[in-house]
C-alpha cells in the first residue's frame, strides 16, 4: 500500500556523528591507571615487577573502571572514613576507594588494594578454572579473566539482575567468561580450581568445599550480617585435609543463602574473643576438640 503522499511521514533527524576518540585524553587516562595498579599492588603490601604482582599490576592498569560503575559524575567513598566525594573527571575512580555500583542495598565496587591482596592470596594460574560468587558488574571478574588467561575459564555468579545484565554486556570482549544470573549460593557449581566470594558468609559452604578440585582455594569473607568479619583462605590438599588462614579484616554486604542465625551467633562470639590468626585448619565433621576456634554445623575451624 502507497502512503498518502499528503501527509509525508515526519523523521527524527539524524543524530550527529560521534566525536572521535581523543588521543590524549586516551594517554592522560592510560597513565592515571598504570601510576594507579602501582599503587594499588603498594597498598596490598606486594611487589609489582614479580611473579603473579606483575599480573595483576597489569589488570589493573588495563581495565577500564569508569565503564564498570553508574555514569558521571562519579561518586566515591574512602574506606574507614565514609567521606564521599564527587566528581565528573574518571581520574577519580582510580585511587583506593569504593564505587556506589547504582543498584539496591548500598553495593560498590570494592576496595582495589583488598581485591589486589586477596587474588595474590588465591594466586590464579594461567589455564585455570575459576568461580567468582557476588560479580557485581563485572570489574574483578575482568581482572580475574585476565589472570587465568584465554586458556582458563571463570564462571560469575551475579543475584541482582540488573547488575549480571550489565556484568554480561561489559564481560562480552571475554570468551572466557561465563555470567549466571543467580546465587552463587545454591547448586549447582561447576568444579574449580579457586573460588571467589564477594559476599559474606557466616560458614564455608559445603557447596563451596566441594565445587573444588585438589589443590584448589576458596576465599571468602566469613562474616556474620551487619558486622566486622575476616577474610578466610581454605585450600582443599589432596591428602583430605583443609589448611585455612585469615588474610585481613572486612565488611561485606551479606551473601543469599550463606546467613543462619544460630552460626551467626557463634561466629559472632569467636570473633569477639578470640584472636584469627591462630586458625590453621578446617575440619569437616562435628566432632571439635580443645583447638576450636569456631565451630558450625559439620564444621569447625582448629586453631592447629
Amino acid at each position: 500500500m502507497e502512503r498518502d503522499q499528503a501527509h509525508p511521514v515526519q523523521t527524527e533527524p539524524s543524530p550527529p556523528d560521534p566525536l572521535p576518540p581523543d588521543p590524549m585524553h586516551a594517554a592522560r587516562l592510560q597513565s592515571i591507571r598504570s601510576a594507579y595498579a602501582q599503587r594499588i599492588l603498594a597498598l596490598a603490601g606486594l611487589a609489582p615487577g614479580v611473579g603473579l604482582g606483575s599480573e595483576i599490576a597489569a589488570a589493573f592498569a588495563s581495565i577500564p573502571r569508569e565503564d564498570f560503575v553508574c555514569p558521571p559524575p562519579w561518586k566515591t567513598i574512602t574506606p574507614g572514613t565514609h567521606i564521599p566525594a564527587t566528581s565528573g573527571d574518571p581520574a577519580i575512580l582510580y585511587q583506593d576507594v569504593l564505587v556506589p555500583l547504582g543498584a539496591a542495598h548500598g553495593l560498590n565496587n570494592g576496595q582495589p588494594s583488598l581485591h589486589a591482596l586477596c587474588l595474590n592470596a588465591l594466586a590464579p594460574q594461567k589455564g585455570e578454572c575459576a568461580v567468582h560468587v557476588g560479580a557485581g558488574t563485572g570489574y574483578y571478574t575482568a581482572i580475574l579473566a585476565m589472570l587465568v588467561g584465554s586458556s582458563g575459564h571463570v564462571d560469575a555468579y551475579e543475584i541482582e539482575p540488573e547488575l549480571a545484565r550489565r556484568a554480561a554486556a561489559l564481560l562480552a570482549g571475554f570468551p572466557q567468561v561465563a555470567v549466571h544470573s543467580r546465587s552463587g549460593a545454591e547448586a549447582p557449581l561447576p568444579a574449580c580450581d579457586l573460588l571467589y566470594v564477594n559476599a559474606a558468609a557466616v560458614e564455608p559452604l559445603a557447596l563451596w568445599l566441594d565445587a573444588l578440585r585438589p589443590h584448589g582455594r576458596l576465599l571468602f569473607p566469613l562474616e556474620p550480617d551487619n558486622q566486622d568479619g575476616k577474610m578466610l583462605l581454605v585450600t582443599r590438599n589432596p591428602d583430605g585435609s583443609w589448611p585455612a588462614r585469615f588474610l585481613c579484616g572486612v565488611q561485606f554486604v551479606a551473601c543469599a543463602g550463606a546467613q543462619n542465625a544460630q552460626a551467626a551467633r557463634a561466629l559472632s562470639d569467636a570473633l569477639w574473643k578470640r584472636s584469627g590468626s591462630q586458625v590453621r585448619h578446617l575440619h569437616r565433621n562435628n566432632q571439635p576438640d580443645d583447638s576450636c576456634w569456631c565451630a558450625g554445623r559439620d564444621w569447625w575451624l582448629s586453631m592447629r
